[in-house]
């Protein structure tokens, strides 16, 4: 194989690899869990599944928020902002340990992955 060819392939697995950590770095900043998290939930939180089984969220996407319900359904109080929760993303467990309803969203977004309602709901 000749150096002309060898050279490009190198180029292409360094900016493979440096294009991955830089992934993998920003994941984790976005991802970290809130400051005042609870570890002693963070089983809980991991344990959030959506009704085909699909995990909502680890406790960096899920966070306790004040609740509402209105007529058309539940609303969430997200960046101080209410936001209307679809039906379909209320799960149905009645086991809340943290006392608040629980919003799971899409990092640095509004929109509503899981919805737990608040115990007394």
């Amino acid at each position: 194989m000749s150096k002309n060819a060898v050279e490009p392939a190198k180029t292409m697995r360094l900016m493979f690899f440096i294009w991955t950590a830089c992934i993998a770095f920003l994941t984790a900043a976005i991802a970290a869990p809130p400051e005042d998290a609870d570890s002693s939930l963070a089983s809980w939180f991991r344990g959030l599944s959506a009704s085909d089984g699909t995990p909502c969220c680890a406790i960096a996407d899920c966070r306790r928020t004040t609740s509402r319900l209105t007529a058309d359904g539940y609303e969430a109080l997200i960046d101080d902002t209410w936001v209307g929760v679809p039906w379909d993303r209320v799960l149905r467990r009645t086991d809340n340990p943290t006392g608040q309803a629980v919003v799971c969203c899409a990092p640095r977004t509004k929109i509503i992955l899981c919805f737990v309602r608040a115990p007394d709901a």
